[in-house]
């Protein structure tokens, strides 16, 4: 019963952590198309978040497609499969438990 609700719990905040993420990425891909300003601190966080990932996933896959790059999309497809699979996976764990 304890276990079963602790489990549950981590994978709730898993998920609220992953939409909270999602979120992020698609505010910063979106302000990426206005140019903004680099010294602007919200600008330096958005990217601190986002970069390394980006960066993670550019090495592995070719992510710029006419002149489009798709890094974000990649993204968020991820993190939907993790939450839709791994998240859902661990709150049936807990039911079980």
């Amino acid at each position: 019963m304890v276990l079963g609700t602790l489990v549950e719990a981590i994978a709730q905040i898993l998920s609220m952590v992953i939409n909270i993420y999602i979120w992020i990425v698609i505010i910063a891909a979106l302000i990426s198309w206005v140019r903004p300003d680099p010294y602007n601190p919200i600008v330096q966080i958005l990217y601190r978040l986002t970069e390394p990932l980006y960066v993670k996933i550019r090495r592995v896959i070719p992510t710029i497609i006419g002149g489009l790059d798709i890094t974000p999309i990649i993204v968020i497809i991820a993190l939907q499969f993790i939450n839709l699979f791994f998240v859902r996976l661990l709150f049936t764990l807990a039911a079980s438990l």
